[in-house]
């Protein structure tokens, strides 16, 4: 594509640490501005699928995630700009602390993805027994790397008066970060929390952004926020095409498992499915009796265990997903997914029958199982990927597989994480792959048209009359 010069007023939300009040603060600004009419797209820094997801409900645009381990620096510059450009304000929510990376050089911090994107940056900083000493932090966090652009400072968890006084003039004495907001210790948190973060959107009864939104317009300062963001530069380059390669073949559908148990999924990975010729058909394991009239399935991540009672319940749907499997359709699945493939789910005591795919038991623990980025390589043949193939990705489960003797082999020699087993991930049967491993397309660009072309090979053998034949690349 020619060189561009593209604008979009911009800002990133970042904390002192995991905590800090970056996701209030992030969807209360959301909120606000969308209230006040503004055209706001939403960015999430990370893999996280679930602060993602909220706001996307707040700045009612859907939300794109924004990570260096997943993707390339040219792949996020482009797909940045590809759904900030005609915004009025881009707001990207940070993760972790401002210079937290995956190694002591911060690689993929939120500070790097300020960098790339030339973004100024909003601290959130909070401030629970602290006063003069916050000043100090924030000095250090403008000396620490010259090259970001921290403009802006917002106070969480303020105890009162003499205590915001106090914090406001030290933090202008002795630097030149902008007070922007003072908040409040707020009663209760309005998104509650639990074992994997924030709970989700369709388990919260009420909409908490309306608040959220009334206490930063009581205590910040949204116009000084918005001129920050509207003094970003602007981008001058090359932008590539987020989907290069053309689609092969004829149009295939493709089911989507998405309701309250199954929605981790990345609207990139639906775009890439879609450019590479298919149909997408969303379903439910909760409410639907069999799977739709589709040539492949594609099973994301997301709370079985909290459903696991209504996903057992709905047998019709369990032995359709496993004859459909047995006859060879094209089953891609991650985490949750993996779950419900499986035997039996133990959960909180109870063994909860699932679609027995694959002769394993997932058992729920209190403490992560796995947390953190994946690297892994193709190790056998499967539908999906070329032997040898280098597959990024990430892993955040609770729940582990207690039988994994039940496995003869695993399709991913895992280099960095846990996955199912140490150094393993990803099992087959048929043509059904599943795993722990949370993929990104646009970091593993030939998974949409090997699963498109899957599904092509499926649907002719069916349409043949013929038995779907294992499909090995």
């Amino acid at each position: 594509m020619p060189a561009s010069v593209l604008t979009c007023p911009r800002i990133l939300v970042a904390g002192l640490g995991g905590g800090s009040g970056k996701t209030i603060v992030s969807l209360g600004l959301a909120r606000a501005f969308t209230e006040h009419g503004l055209s706001v797209q939403a960015f999430k820094k990370g893999p996280d699928y679930i602060d993602a997801k909220w706001l996307s409900l707040a700045s009612r645009s859907d939300t794109t995630n924004l990570d260096p381990f997943l993707l390339s620096s040219d792949a996020l510059r482009n797909l940045f700009w590809s759904r900030a450009r005609g915004a009025d304000l881009a707001l990207l929510e940070g993760n972790r602390g401002l210079y937290d990376g995956k190694d002591v050089e911060g690689s993929c911090s939120s500070a790097e993805l300020a960098k790339l994107l030339n973004c100024p940056v909003i601290v959130v900083a909070d401030c629970t027994k602290v006063t003069r000493t916050m000043a100090a932090i924030i000095l250090g966090l403008t000396a620490f790397d010259p090259l970001v652009d921290i403009r802006g400072v917002v106070l969480n968890r303020t105890a009162g008066c003499r205590h915001q006084n106090i914090l406001r003039d030290s933090i202008e004495k002795y630097t030149d970060v902008k007070v922007l907001g003072i908040l409040p210790k707020l009663a209760e948190n309005p998104i509650p929390e639990r074992h994997m973060g924030l709970i989700s959107d369709a388990e919260h009864e009420r909409d908490p952004f309306a608040a959220i939104a009334g206490c930063l317009r009581d205590n910040a300062d949204l116009d000084a926020c918005l001129a920050i963001a509207r003094s970003a530069p602007a981008f001058h380059g090359e932008l590539a095409s987020l989907y290069p390669t053309a689609s092969a073949g004829k149009s295939v559908r493709i089911g989507v498992a998405r309701d309250a148990a199954l929605w981790f999924y990345y609207q990139e990975n639906f775009e890439a499915l879609r450019h590479a010729g298919a149909e997408l058909v969303e379903f439910s394991l909760l409410e639907d009796s069999a799977v739709p009239d589709v040539d492949a399935v594609y099973m994301g991540g997301g709370f079985p265990e909290t459903l696991a009672q209504g996903l057992a319940a709905n047998a019709a749907m369990r032995e359709s997903v496993r004859g459909l499997v047995h006859a060879g359709m094209p089953f891609y699945a991650e985490c949750g997914g993996l779950m419900y493939l499986s035997r039996e789910l133990l959960y909180g005591g109870v063994c909860y029958p699932m679609s027995g795919v694959f002769p394993l038991t997932t058992k729920v623990f209190e403490k992560p199982q796995g947390h953190g980025y994946m690297s892994s390589v193709v190790s056998a043949p499967n539908p999906f990927y070329v032997g040898s193939t280098r597959l990024t990705g990430h892993e955040f489960h609770y729940s582990r597989c207690i039988d994994i003797e039940n496995v003869s082999s695993f399709v991913f020699k895992v280099e960095r994480g846990q996955g199912m087993a140490k150094g393993c991930d990803g099992v087959l049967f048929r043509n059904c792959l599943a795993g722990y491993t949370h993929m990104h397309a646009l970091g593993n660009p030939s998974w949409a048209g090997n699963f498109a072309a899957a599904a092509r090979v499926y649907r002719d053998a069916r349409l043949a009359g013929h038995l779907c034949p294992d499909i090995r690349l």
